[in-house]
């Protein structure tokens, strides 16, 4: 019969050392240390290259002094985590053994409160690899189990009496293979990178990049070379986009470790490192400028005739998306009002970004329509993020600057910018400008109707909090907004 867990003789266990990041956190707290400075004292990114000459673990105490990360909302390995409160209630001695520094381990190991002490790096020292292992036999002689989780940690694996790893790389996997090292035990806690990459680069947001396609498509021009320039043009665009994603989470990770969705984003939840979004932003945006140079050899090429007057028009405005979009996620997005207006403008600037593509002129009618219509998009996006707060009884939307006071205001402003550009649409329909493209003009007024339908559910959907703060989710998923999707095209080609 197994003994109680209060009379498991503890003194007879090994200590129980646990590596920190990537091991008891998903994330590395040095990488998010580094891009909480990037966030809030970017200029302070400037001295990373004297601190590194004074050795890592000098960084990391430099860091840790500039920032202090929200280590309550740090993204712990669960299954690891309930395992180390099973052991501290046993009364085992259990040690945070990290080469973190040492403030930063602190106060992990005082949030949590399992720990009987702390190993750390102390400004001169990083405690990782040999210097860890040195520090483990000086204190605990040859009587101490480790948790770790990458290859700095196969020494002390090898070396300690039961090898523990959680979420171990594949580095490490294949070293222990080698080694003929099996581990006691394996806490993994991971999401496969195939279901992790498409939520980080937000494929379904691409859906907003079709925009570029609308100058072509209410000009009725099909020719191929354009119909071609404008297709490298929305993966351009899309590659682009989903780099300021990345950047976006990236800066925004304590955030969006606070939000009860958000957290779950794959660099917030660590389920992809910090690093490897990096990479992710630097391939994805070399690419886009990859493309964004063919356009104009492209349309040249398959089209001879439709060659453009400005060939690289189209990459100025995919600048200024780039410069626009950072420019929001580092300070924009905290301004009242400028925000939305900053959002409603980048889907705008797609419209703008298609016209420098193909060459076709943006009329005046679509950049009114587009003005107001995506304004109120932007409005609905601030108002349902206000009226899900309200449900869980906060009242200031944190680092957005709105409270939730100022949800019936946004509700004017956004219905409001919505009802304008249905009226914009009615002035284009009744316009002789229509006439000169559709046959069957009065056919057009069908959309009037259509368009305020949609707009009033989507204002509807998000006054009774069922909005998931993302209008362009609601429109591709919403199976209503699909179904007048589809009337809009056939009212469309029934007036051609």
């Amino acid at each position: 019969m197994p003994l109680p867990v209060t009379e498991i003789d503890t003194a007879a266990l090994p200590v129980l050392c646990v590596d920190l990041d990537g091991t008891l956190v998903k994330s590395d707290t040095l990488h998010d240390s580094a891009l909480a400075v990037a966030r809030h004292h970017p200029l302070a990114l400037l001295k990373i290259p004297s601190w590194l000459l004074q050795g890592k673990a000098a960084l990391k105490r430099h860091l840790a002094a500039t920032v202090q990360l929200d280590v309550s909302h740090l993204p712990y390995n669960r299954e690891l985590l309930q395992y180390l409160q099973q052991q501290h209630s046993t009364g085992r001695p259990i040690y945070l053994a990290t080469a973190a520094d040492a403030d930063t381990a602190h106060r992990v190991a005082a949030h949590l409160g399992l720990f009987t002490g702390v190993l750390a790096s102390d400004g001169q020292l990083n405690l990782a690899g040999k210097n860890k292992l040195a520090a483990f036999r000086s204190q605990f002689g040859d009587n101490f189990t480790y948790i770790g989780n990458a290859m700095p940690d196969l020494t002390l694996l090898e070396s300690c009496k039961e090898p523990m790893v959680a979420n171990p790389t594949p580095a490490l996997r294949a070293a222990l293979r080698k080694a003929r090292v099996t581990p006691a035990r394996t806490f993994d806690e991971t999401v496969s990178p195939l279901k992790a990459w498409p939520k980080a680069i937000r494929l379904h947001q691409w859906a907003k990049n079709v925009l570029i396609f609308l100058p072509l498509l209410l000009a009725h021009n099909w020719t191929p070379g354009i119909l071609a320039g404008a297709a490298l043009a929305f993966f351009s665009f899309g590659l682009c986009a989903s780099a300021t994603y990345i950047v976006n989470d990236l800066l925004d990770l304590e955030a969006d470790r606070q939000h009860p969705r958000k957290r779950r984003r794959p660099f917030a939840s660590g389920d992809l490192s910090a690093l490897s979004g990096i990479a992710v932003i630097a391939l994805f945006l070399a690419t886009s400028l990859a493309l964004a140079l063919l356009v104009p050899i492209v349309i040249s090429a398959i089209s001879p005739d439709a060659s453009l007057i400005r060939p690289h028009h189209f990459l100025l405005w995919l600048g200024i998306y780039l410069v626009t979009t950072l420019a929001y996620s580092l300070r924009l997005k905290r301004s009242v009002l400028v925000d939305v207006i900053v959002l409603s403008g980048l889907y705008t600037v797609r419209i703008i970004a298609g016209s420098a593509a193909t060459g076709i002129p943006v009329s005046t009618w679509l950049a009114g329509f587009s003005i107001f219509f995506f304004l109120s998009l932007a409005f609905v996006k601030r108002f349902a993020e206000l009226e899900n707060l309200s449900e869980r009884g906060g009242s200031t939307a944190g680092g957005r600057g709105y409270h939730v006071s100022d949800i019936e205001q946004l509700r004017s402003f956004g219905t409001a910018s919505g009802y304008a550009s249905v009226v914009v649409l009615t002035l284009y329909i009744s316009n002789l400008d229509a006439a000169q493209l559709y046959h069957h003009t009065a056919r057009l007024w069908l959309l009037v109707p259509v368009l305020l339908l949609w707009i009033s559910r989507l204002w509807f959907t998000a006054s009774r909090g069922q909005l998931d703060e993302d209008p362009v989710v609601y429109a591709i998923t919403d199976r209503r907004s699909l179904f007048l999707g589809v009337l809009v095209v056939l009212i469309v080609l029934s007036a051609l």
